[in-house]
């Protein structure tokens, strides 16, 4: 049988000691990026796996992270969770699911089983943008999408006044003049802070109220005659989602309105499901979930390095236009 490589080989392959190979693949150290590099292309060339169970006695670690979220549908916490673990699984660390089903006492079992588990970190997550309230564990954390409502904890959230403005900007460089904004509920962060930022930048250009209901086709559906009646000279509608965007689309066709020729509409979250498959696909707001959580897990590692960080860190969204607003090239 083929022996398998050891630090001290991966060390010889790099030319460097094999306390600097180790330190380069736990990403510990003051090491140079091309020192670290060196090091993992070696390991990669020679089959190297890391002993985790060595490390984990040597370090007092167990390089297992938990992602705790109440987004059941994964619509959310899977993208953040692509980004964690882009991160985490250079270092050669696990990561680890947890869904509380936005079941408190789901949740607090799940903090007691990570606590004895020794997890050496937990990214907090869920499918709403609310402040909430903070954890108590013995454990560094970081809140991703919702931030903590304890100023002094890390949380990485989207920065949603932003991506709405984006919509707005790109409608009006359009030459689109009479903008109305359908949405999801109300008391929702994100359907208030998304409404606000179209009126807002839309000013003399935007027609009427926002219209609160819920996050459905439905919705989406029922909305275009309620706006359709009162503000028939309406030639663009933006929606707080995807969702709510197809749903709009399907209306104004059997409406025999074209989009965008007659009504330009936009939608918001870019989730393929939605706006891939819209007729026509949609001009939509992407909420770079998967660099959050790239984002989320550096600053997770630098806390469980002993170098916290304190507050909120508000990423920036990226439009992505289609044929909603465009019109076939």
């Amino acid at each position: 049988m083929k022996q398998q490589a050891r630090i001290v080989d991966v060390a010889a392959l790099a030319g460097v000691s094999a306390g600097t190979a180790s330190k380069a693949l736990n990403n510990t150290g003051q090491l140079s990026p091309a020192t670290r590099e060196r090091v993992r292309r070696a390991a990669e060339q020679l089959g190297f796996t890391p002993d985790t169970r060595g490390r984990a006695l040597s370090s007092g670690r167990t390089y297992t992270v938990a992602l705790l979220t109440t987004d059941s549908s994964g619509r959310f916490s899977i993208p953040i969770m692509r980004g964690v673990e882009d991160v985490l699984s250079a270092g050669e660390l696990a990561t680890i699911l947890c869904d509380t089903r936005d079941d408190p006492l789901r949740e607090q079992h799940y903090l007691r089983s990570l606590i004895a588990r020794r997890v050496d970190g937990i990214v907090v997550t869920g499918r709403r943008t609310e402040p909430r309230a903070p954890i108590d564990v013995p454990l560094p954390v970081v809140y991703a999408l919702a931030a903590s409502t304890d100023p002094d904890d890390a949380s990485v959230i989207v920065d949603d006044t932003g991506g709405a403005t984006s919509v707005v900007t790109h409608l009006l460089g359009l030459g689109r003049a009479r903008i109305a904004h359908v949405t999801g509920p109300a008391n929702h962060r994100s359907a208030a802070e998304r409404a606000r930022a179209v009126a807002g930048t839309a000013k003399r250009a935007f027609v009427g109220e926002p219209l609160f209901g819920d996050w459905s086709e439905r919705w989406g559906r029922q909305a275009v005659d309620v706006l359709l009646r009162a503000h028939p000279e309406v030639d663009a509608i933006t929606c707080g989602s995807d969702q709510l965007a197809r749903g709009v689309c399907d209306r104004l066709r059997e409406l025999g309105k074209s989009v965008p020729a007659d009504i330009a509409v936009t939608g918001y979250d870019n989730w393929s499901v939605m706006a891939e498959a819209s007729r026509p696909p949609l001009t939509s707001v992407d909420l770079q979930l998967e660099e959050l959580g790239r984002r989320t897990a550096n600053l997770l590692l630098d806390a469980i390095a002993g170098d916290p960080h304190h507050g909120v860190l508000e990423l920036p969204t990226h439009l992505i236009p289609r044929e909603s607003t465009l019109g076939m090239s």
